[in-house]
């Protein structure tokens, strides 16, 4: 009955993996018909995916039109999203936790937090330039605010949803209000913690790259926005395709350690 299982979960995974594949196919043929084939756009309007896939690969090596390479922006953008997004989770979850168990934290902490929940990350870049100029710290505190709000709100929710049978039979073996936090509220909550970081992870990179696009020398948001300002837009695509290609790898990491953590859990 196991190997029938785990060969129905292969099966699965191969074909999802297979229409995946015809997904972007599919969409890459369109985009390549419509640009090569029927010259339905100009290049300088939106090129085919062979000028952008060449001037993916010509970037590597190539520092023009801004002055760094795709790797150099790429690792300048990752270094400032994942400083402020570290610093985030470091906070915002014990936050999270601390505010759903300890109810005089949480009367204390939700007034001012609901104040700063609807406020963008993004809105705090004027402030920021004007308290540290246009360095590493100032999109770095935006980038902390941005994962700060999902990883306290998720981390909240994840131990309020704790199943209060599951509290109850740890206080008939006589746990204590800690062993009850740390022994089950917590390793409850962790899918909902997870999910706060891959959302928080998400935020981040999303205000890193709008940041960059507003005051930034170097990084993925500065190329596309540099790209922008001379007419080449498959820079801008390429900008955008590093985008996605890194966030995808990040998140796939989080996701690997989500794993990690549920199987040691159960």
């Amino acid at each position: 009955m196991k190997h029938k299982t785990l060969k129905h979960s292969g099966n699965k995974q191969w074909k999802y993996l297979i229409m995946s594949v015809c997904s972007i196919v599919t969409f890459l043929l369109v985009w390549e018909v419509c640009t090569d084939v029927l010259h339905l756009t100009t290049p300088t309007t939106l090129p085919s995916p062979v000028r952008v896939f060449s001037t993916f690969i010509d970037k590597f090596t190539n520092t023009k039109p801004d002055g760094a390479t795709l790797q150099v922006h790429t690792l300048e953008s990752m270094k400032v999203a994942l400083s402020g997004y570290f610093i985030g989770v470091v906070i915002g979850v014990p936050l999270g936790i601390a505010m759903a168990w300890f109810k005089p934290v949480d009367y204390f902490v939700t007034p001012l937090f609901d104040l700063l929940r609807p406020v963008p990350g993004i809105a705090w870049l004027p402030v920021m330039i004007v308290l540290f100029g246009i360095g590493l710290l100032s999109k770095a505190m935006v980038i902390f605010l941005s994962a700060f709000i999902a990883c306290v709100i998720n981390s909240y929710s994840g131990i309020k949803n704790t199943k209060p049978v599951h509290l109850w039979v740890g206080q008939t073996f006589g746990a204590s209000n800690l062993q009850l936090l740390f022994k089950i509220a917590i390793p409850t909550a962790l899918p909902m913690i997870f999910t706060g970081l891959k959302v928080a992870l998400g935020a981040s990179w999303n205000a890193l790259i709008a940041a960059e696009l507003l005051a930034a020398t170097k990084g993925l948001g500065f190329m596309i926005n540099q790209a922008r300002g001379i007419y080449r837009p498959d820079v801008i695509l390429v900008g955008m395709i590093a985008v996605g290609i890194t966030g995808a790898i990040l998140g796939a990491v989080i996701d690997a350690l989500q794993k990690v953590f549920i199987k040691r859990r159960r």
